[in-house]
């Protein structure tokens, strides 16, 4: 699915290119950008399931350092082509690098073992471990051993699964609800650069260096505090810059640049920190399932931003007023999730069910 994302999302990229109308235009773009949400999100999981306890943190933010330095090369690659034909080429071009190192990707063990197919997970374990020089443990991985371990039950999961038991449904909408309001929030920001009188590419820079800082907060905060506290005080924090926003005049540009700057890095701090926490929140047979659904409502969001934006025709703050009332909305929401700091990632649905957010926290203070 990772090849056909990128594949079909340099087709219809390319062909955007070439559009005659806009409509055609709107339409390849829509079809381009439904390819490149199956990229993130089947990054985001491979990313999550090929690493240790330790080390998802760090994956998480060399994933999102990515998306920061995309950003602020978008801003100078558009600086230097005007031509939105070319520019659209330009911006394109790097997936055909990602098609060609996608044949070193490996397919998720993780998956493969609960869904039964333990020979190709032997195989790819097997090559994990020599370059990893590990060469103690590839005697230890054994087909046999894996399958002994397979939880699979013998049937598919769908979307549906994320509603059918209590505990997954709740879970489901909580982070439904984040990713919905951290989404609208953020791009409320960045699609509304031009109202803050900056140059338009310099603006859009700032945002993209902005996250930067932002993100390696993140790996710091967390292993220091968490999961939880550190989604709760991004939004809340977030949610504050913006209604400080409210009450600088409007010809003070270069003051509600600054505030709305640090608003954005402490967003997408936000947003970064979202993923990791679903990826470790869902269980491995839904995880696919779960981040998709998740990132289909955050693109919800995305979708109502810029109507948000338009509320001004009715009163100058009311963009604000709710960007700021969804961000602290979500902080309320982020702070009932349980934390994942140190825990193994669950694997079936039972062991979302039958895991009580006290023996959470109780694991959390033996693993420290």
């Amino acid at each position: 699915m990772l090849l056909v994302s990128y594949l079909s999302g340099m087709g219809f990229a390319v062909a955007s290119a070439f559009s005659s109308s806009f409509i055609m235009f709107a339409v390849l773009r829509f079809f381009t950008g439904f390819a490149i949400t199956g990229i993130i999100i089947i990054t985001a999981v491979l990313n999550v399931e090929w690493v240790g306890i330790q080390h998802r943190r760090l994956v998480c933010v060399i994933d999102s350092m990515a998306w920061a330095c995309g950003s602020m090369s978008l801003s100078l690659i558009a600086f230097c082509v005007r031509d939105w034909r070319w520019l659209t080429v330009a911006v394109t071009s790097p997936l055909l690098l990602c098609t060609i190192l996608w044949w070193w990707v490996p397919e998720s063990s993780r998956w493969l073992i609960v869904n039964g197919k333990t020979q190709k997970a032997h195989y790819y374990l097997h090559r994990c471990a020599v370059m990893n020089h590990r060469e103690e443990v590839i005697s230890s991985i054994k087909h046999e051993a894996l399958t002994s371990i397979t939880v699979t039950e013998n049937r598919k999961h769908s979307y549906l699964d994320l509603v059918r038991t209590p505990k997954m449904r709740r879970l489901a909408l909580f982070t439904g609800t984040i990713w919905f309001c951290v989404a609208a929030a953020t791009y409320g920001i960045s699609l509304n650069i031009a109202d803050f009188g900056l140059n338009l590419y310099l603006t859009q820079f700032v945002y993209g260096a902005i996250e930067i800082p932002a993100k390696l907060s993140i790996y710091y905060l967390l292993e220091k505090i968490g999961r939880r506290k550190t989604e709760t005080g991004g939004l809340m924090l977030g949610g504050i810059s913006l209604m400080i926003n409210i009450f600088i005049p409007r010809d003070l540009w270069l003051g509600r640049t600054v505030v709305a700057v640090l608003g954005q890095g402490l967003l997408v701090g936000a947003f970064a920190t979202i993923t990791l926490y679903c990826s470790e929140l869902y269980p491995t047979v839904l995880r696919q399932n779960g981040l998709g659904y998740n990132s289909f409502v955050g693109r919800l969001g995305v979708a109502v931003s810029p109507l948000i934006l338009l509320l001004d025709r009715f009163w100058s703050y009311l963009p604000q007023i709710t960007l700021c009332s969804v961000a602290l909305l979500a902080s309320l929401v982020a702070w009932q999730l349980p934390e994942t700091r140190g825990r193994c990632l669950p694997e079936t649905i039972e062991d979302i069910e039958y895991t009580s957010q006290d023996t959470d926290t109780s694991l959390q203070q033996t693993h420290m």
